[in-house]
């Protein structure tokens, strides 16, 4: 049964402020709630964090293309690894973000969307769509499924698929405040929102891993001794920060006119506000290629897909470009994918189409964690070979542990513990099931432990195998035949004592 989305959530991490639990839910309700307490907030500063993924692709050197986990810039060789920068806020702030977020934008803007059946159809990303049952909600099987169903009923046309270059950090501030204003009805922002604009775009923060103050580390006695007064925290307070040596850095990402640009990407409120700010382009695309040329348009966040006629191409792509530069933004043209599909020897085969125009055959449509080739649909094979890897660092991390324990207390043998292994990487953890937990607080500098279940949702395979069944592909459960065996030659590459060796 489909469920809401709660705007309160007990988040877990430590910050500059601290934990809200669900007991005062009411209290911060009443907070959140007041437009007069809001628009005089001071929201506290960010944590800045960077999440990197190493990625091995084909890039091409001097002409050749090959393999590589790097890859030529403009002359120069550098890494492939991509760099997503998160900003995540306090508690209190979180929960403000996410109650104007689900409470009071969310509402406006959807009734903005269902004016036009088309243009809301059109946006995908960061929505609660219901699907045909009215069971649940959409995700991204289902807007890849849309997707790839429409090139089957087409035929014989042609995907573009485009990307926003930096999408997050180059929104144009100016444009997101009108933007906004519209979307609520009004010429100008109310101060209560308008305390969350300031806050969204002339925001500070603290780097993650200039709070690791002892050798890289945490100081794990001072974060201790504030757990132990109920304090979920870096710092006793917010003055504490401050008259600390860390620094507190503000956004200084500029535009090519000095202006101040971009908002923070982790945020609950960042999701709206950046289909928000995309409104007009959708709206232009919807009128003028959607209606005009039966173009099929998708946005999802940044990625967007287009189906055209091979003769429409160059339309659609200048348009796409005009659009998106007058948007304040711009298209990443390395990223910018073309393929062609048509009936080859009885079937729907995919050609990607070359910058010179030449055709190279098999080459699938990438879309939303999916490969779509005409007569198949599997699973990108980046996100495959991850959850491998993922498989194998899991085993070896053990192993290390494994191998600490027999040192410290002079074991020559010591078992794996292959439950939380089975759970998260093979077919044994694909159904959804309740765990015995448990969580200690202090009160009055007392440990308490409090005993409950927490739901485990499945692992990976879960959703490969609803996703083969959603899109009626049989070949991507064929994909995953051997994650099993290759779990346990894994495991057989280490000296565990319960774990069977090939003689």
């Amino acid at each position: 049964m489909r469920k809401q989305k709660d705007w309160f959530k007990d988040r877990g991490y430590p910050h500059f402020t601290n934990k809200t639990p669900m007991a005062i839910r009411k209290n911060v309700k009443r907070y959140v709630a007041n437009q007069k307490k809001i628009s005089q907030h001071s929201f506290s500063p960010l944590i800045f964090k960077e999440i990197k993924q190493r990625r091995y692709k084909l890039s091409d050197f001097n002409g050749f293309e090959r393999r590589s986990h790097k890859k030529n810039k403009n002359g120069k060789v550098v890494s492939n690894t991509k760099i997503r920068e998160i900003l995540y806020a306090t508690h209190i702030d979180a929960h403000i973000y996410s109650y104007y977020t689900q409470q009071v934008i969310t509402p406006q803007y959807e009734a903005h969307l269902q004016q036009n059946s088309v243009l809301s159809n059109s946006i995908t990303a960061y929505r609660q769509i219901e699907t045909d049952d009215k069971l649940k909600f959409k995700n991204n099987v289902h807007f890849a499924k849309e997707v790839f169903n429409e090139i089957k009923r087409r035929e014989n046309c042609v995907a573009l698929v485009l990307d926003i270059e930096n999408f997050f950090p180059s929104l144009n501030h100016k444009k997101l405040k009108l933007a906004w204003a519209k979307v609520l009805g009004n010429k100008t922002l109310p101060k209560d929102h308008f305390n969350l604009f300031k806050a969204t775009t002339r925001f500070s923060y603290v780097r993650l891993k200039d709070l690791k103050t002892k050798n890289c580390h945490f100081d794990e006695k001072e974060l201790s001794q504030l757990k132990k007064e109920g304090k979920y925290t870096f710092f006793n307070s917010i003055k504490d920060l401050i008259d600390s040596d860390i620094i507190i850095h503000k956004n200084q990402k500029k535009d090519e006119s000095g202006m101040l640009m971009g908002i923070p990407q982790g945020l609950p409120i960042s999701a709206i506000l950046a289909n928000i700010y995309m409104l007009d382009f959708d709206k232009a695309v919807v009128k003028e290629l959607v209606q005009k040329y039966n173009v099929f348009y998708r946005r999802y966040s940044d990625d967007i897909v287009m189906l055209c006629d091979e003769s429409q191409i160059k339309l659609v792509e200048d348009f796409v470009e005009k659009e998106i530069i007058e948007n304040k933004l711009k298209v990443s043209i390395e990223k910018t994918e073309r393929t062609l599909f048509k009936f080859n020897k009885r079937k729907l085969q995919c050609y990607k189409i070359e910058n010179d125009r030449s055709l190279k055959e098999n080459i699938p449509l990438n879309y939303l964690g999916f490969e779509f080739y005409g007569y198949q649909t599997l699973i990108k094979s980046k996100n495959l070979a991850k959850f491998y890897r993922e498989m194998k660092q899991t085993v070896k991390r053990k192993h290390k542990r494994v191998e600490t324990i027999k040192e410290k207390h002079l074991l020559d043998e010591a078992p794996i513990f292959k439950r939380k292994l089975y759970r998260l990487f093979s077919y044994k953890g694909e159904k959804s099931r309740m765990l015995p937990t448990k969580r200690t607080v202090f009160i009055n500098r007392k440990a308490k432990t409090k005993y409950f279940e927490r739901k485990f949702r499945g692992n990976y395979l879960r959703y490969a195998y609803r996703a083969s069944d959603e899109m009626e592909a049989p070949e991507i459960k064929r994909q995953l035949r051997n994650h099993w065996k290759i779990l346990q030659n894994t495991m057989k590459k280490y000296d565990f004592s319960n774990v069977k060796k090939d003689l």
